[in-house]
């Protein structure tokens, strides 16, 4: 048996060996869940258990540590590095820059300074080579990052100061190995600082600006399919990494710098995203952490005194000083216990940069002879095999309570409404990709699913369209399924194909419709066309259709266009909060743009709203400027949102599609949002909970025979009428009635309401102004017969203008109320025909 054992082991056959380490990777995390400890350690101990050094050692082992499992283990340790910034939220990885460099300071300089005192003093080593040693402490690898990700943390503001740390300080212990290391030389110049430096700085600009560049240039012209792209960051990965060494830095470095070059190319929820993470945590990541376990070798512990020395004292002062960095930056940042544990537990593990310091060390023969260097190999050995157990261990066991805490700061985060269920039609197989990988990106993180939907016109052929439907869903699920979000898909047959979308949204309890549009409409009188504008029709859900000639991945920015007084609108609130959902799923600013006057009121509303994003301003002088305005700041890489209306003029109506029109090429996003509820009620029974409630238009306020007379005169009439509501009989303005005049609202065919807000006014009231025959205005909607206009105190509740909009839709939706009310010869005929306005 023993031949055969030393004959056949350690095994050679590729497909053995494969075969072998297949069923560690699927029994490791099963054993693991049974002991209660994580799947990282129970490679790392199978790791050590069977390779060279383990309970087969005197045959080998049954795995060898070949040149195989280095290849791929430093593959994985390069994943590692690159996924960490590849998840990590730009955003908050920008907000806790700060924390991120100062506790990267803090994990450098203790452990740097300790033990160096501990490694001259306690171990006697010579202080240069007690100084590299103590950078072996100092530096530190990621290998807990997998637990943390799994635990759905990797985005938290612990974690990500952790990541921006471990930059700062794998930077600086590599810097001291090359000092170290020239002075071992004697190549230590003023030459070697500025050749370093300068080389170092190129690399960092190279990348952080040529490879989003490029990244950009691939994914808007270039890529086709899912294997293109992912080859194409796999091969910008480890391009940046081998071009490490001529920066006079680790691997590791450029997979990081291109983790973040690239990470908001890459959203988070999107499919390449899904396969770059799986293929690193199925083959890449479980590869280096056994070929990490492999080093291991317990028997060094019985290698004599020194030899345990010196593994007490680097395991015990790597612990102690990483503990005391991480809980001294926590102190500093304010961050809860939970999370200190957390930075503890990402910064203890020691392998990649230790290992590349000790075996540069041997080699030059700083820690002294063949013998003195063994011993500290065989010290660091079990140091990385302690730190790399303690490590996943800690983050296991304190990373739950910070999920359960970010987990309550993003229920606080979210809307009342919770994650939006997102309804997808299906029109067309080559313009489903687009409106999917939208709804990936706005749904969230959970396991809510998505619901596309493909509703087949009945008639003859309907059998045929029903099986070419089930095809399109099926290339949609597969879509879904790559990106690892569940889908529910579904077929309908309906002779009106509008009328089934809006019954399916309600029978599944949607709340958001999500569709793509190619830009063109069927009738200059609709928005979009038929189907989309009988979706549009149903207030209850937000409405989002989409334009999208390109990839969204590659947006740089988010232009939010915000018409006039639309604070006030009912769906106001769902719409900004689907916005900002969107702009910070992909990473990018959200650039208001609404008229300047309204700039601050516009700023503050959209900013009240969850979730929080970061918002810029860049305000239209006045709206008739909008096209302009986008043509000169609009580049090639950003979006265009639409805030919409569902009570859009005639004028407002072509509005998408003279944008898309002269845009083209833009992406552009019209976003309606769900009004509330209750709105229909407050119709119904105005303000019926509600006390002290008042009827808004008496007889008095209502101005009837203002036949011939244009716009701007009916509405210098009904100011003059109704200046008692201003104080000191103040009479309008002409910018008051310029701004006025500027954006009616309409109401139906021939009803149009404008709203004047001033901070002198005392109390809402509402007027009326009547012209049988239509009011001739070419900044007006049609020809108005009934104008509307409120006056409203510029700290009014809402709520109000949200009554008083549903209310006179209302009343403008029924022709005969509005005939009759335009016809009527008295003004209490006139108030008679319009009905109850108690506000």
């Amino acid at each position: 048996m023993f031949e055969y054992l030393d004959e056949h082991l350690p095994l050679r056959e590729p497909v053995e060996i494969f075969a072998v380490v297949l069923v560690l990777m699927l029994a490791a995390p099963l054993l693991g869940a049974r002991l209660r400890l994580p799947g990282v350690v129970m490679l790392l101990l199978a790791g050590a258990v069977l390779g060279p050094n383990g309970i087969l050692r005197a045959f080998g082992g049954l795995l060898a540590r070949d040149a195989s499992f280095q290849l791929l283990g430093g593959v994985g340790l390069i994943y590692i590095m690159f996924t960490a910034a590849l998840e990590v939220d730009l955003v908050v990885f920008k907000k806790y820059r700060v924390q991120g460099a100062v506790f990267g300071i803090l994990t450098f300089l203790i452990p740097q300074g300790i033990g160096t005192l501990m490694t001259h003093y306690v171990l006697g080593l010579p202080l240069n080579a007690a100084i590299l040693m103590a950078s072996m402490f100092a530096s530190h690898t990621l290998l807990a990052y997998p637990v943390a990700s799994r635990l759905g943390i990797g985005r938290s503001q612990a974690v990500t100061s952790t990541i921006g740390a471990t930059m700062v300080t794998d930077v600086l212990a590599l810097m001291v190995l090359a000092v170290i290391a020239g002075m071992a030389a004697g190549e230590v110049t003023e030459a070697f600082w500025w050749s370093l430096g300068v080389r170092f700085t190129i690399f960092v600009v190279a990348i952080m600006v040529g490879l989003p560049y490029l990244g950009r240039w691939f994914f808007r012209r270039m890529a086709k399919d899912g294997p293109g792209e992912f080859v194409f960051v796999l091969t910008s990965v480890f391009i940046c990494a081998a071009l490490s060494e001529a920066a006079g830095v680790e691997p590791i470095i450029g997979a990081f710098l291109a983790g973040l070059a690239l990470n908001r190319l890459i959203p988070h929820s999107s499919t390449l995203m899904n396969r770059i993470v799986f293929t690193g945590d199925a083959i890449f990541v479980p590869f280096f952490v056994l070929a990490v376990g492999m080093l291991v070798d317990v028997t060094v512990i019985f290698g004599g005194l020194r030899t345990i020395l010196i593994a007490v004292v680097m395991t015990g002062t790597v612990t102690l000083t990483k503990f005391l960095a991480a809980h001294a930056a926590r102190i500093v940042f304010r961050f809860s216990s939970a999370e200190g544990q957390v930075m503890f537990g990402l910064s203890v593990p020691q392998a990649a940069a230790t290992l590349a310091v000790v075996i540069v060390a041997n080699r030059l023969g700083i820690f002294g002879d063949e013998a003195a260097s063994a011993e500290v190999l065989n010290g660091t050995i079990v140091m990385i095999l302690v730190t790399c157990i303690l490590g996943p261990l800690v983050v296991d066991r304190w990373g739950r309570t910070v999920a359960a805490e970010e987990k309550k700061k993003a229920a606080e985060e979210e809307d009342e409404g919770g994650a939006p269920r997102i309804l997808v039609p299906i029109v067309d197989p080559d313009r489903a990709k687009a409106p999917i990988d939208l709804a990936l990106l706005v749904r969230g993180h959970g396991n809510v699913p998505l619901f596309p939907v493909f509703v087949a016109p009945d008639g003859e052929n309907v059998a045929s369209r029903v099986a070419q439907g089930e095809k399109m869903l099926a290339q949609v699920v597969s879509l879904a399924a790559g990106a690892d979000v569940p889908c529910h898909p579904m077929t309908r047959v309906d002779d009106n194909v509008g009328a089934a979308i809006v019954r399916t949204r309600k029978e599944r309890r949607i709340n958001t419709i999500l569709a793509g549009w190619d830009g063109r409409t069927s009738s200059e009188e609709r928005v979009f066309g038929r189907v989309l504008d009988e979706a549009l029709a149903d207030r209850g859900q937000t409405l989002c259709v989409a334009y999208l000639p390109h990839e969204i991945n590659t947006t740089q920015r988010v232009f939010y266009v915000v018409p006039p007084d639309v604070v006030d609108d009912p769906g106001f609130e769902e719409g900004v909060a689907f916005v900002k959902r969107l702009a910070k799923a992909l990473g990018t600013p959200l650039v208001l743009m609404p008229q300047k006057q309204e700039e601050k009121q516009v700023l503050k509303a959209i900013s009240d709203v969850k979730p929080s994003t970061k918002i810029e301003s860049r305000p239209l002088e006045t709206w008739s400027a909008l096209v302009q305005a986008l043509a000169d700041r609009v580049g090639e890489h950003d979006m265009v949102v639409l805030f919409g209306q569902r009570g859009w003029d005639r004028e407002d109506r072509g509005l998408p599609r003279r944008m898309v029109a002269r845009f083209p090429q833009t992406n552009l996003v019209m976003v309606f949002g769900a009004e509330p509820s209750d709105a229909a009620a407050t119709v119904v029974a105005p303000l019926a909970d509600r006390p002290e409630t008042r009827d808004a238009l008496p007889v008095d306020h209502i101005v009837l025979g203002l036949e011939d007379l244009s716009g701007e005169e009916v509405l210098k009439r009904v100011y003059t009428d109704a200046r008692k509501s201003w104080p000191n009989d103040r009479p309008p303005s002409d910018e008051a009635l310029e701004k006025a005049k500027q954006k009616p609202r309409a109401l139906g065919p021939d009803a149009v309401l404008i709203v004047h807000r001033d901070k002198q006014i005392a109390e809402p009231s509402i007027w009326l102004g009547v012209c049988r025959d239509g009011i001739e205005d070419a900044d007006w909607p049609g020809k108005a017969r009934l104008l509307f206009v409120a006056f409203v105190p510029e700290s009014q509740d809402p709520s109000w203008h949200v009554d008083l909009v549903q209310a006179l839709t209302r009343f403008a939706g029924d022709q005969e109320a509005r005939d009759a009310a335009a016809e009527a010869r008295s003004v209490d005929d006139c108030r008679a025909a319009i009905g109850p306005l108690d506000l």
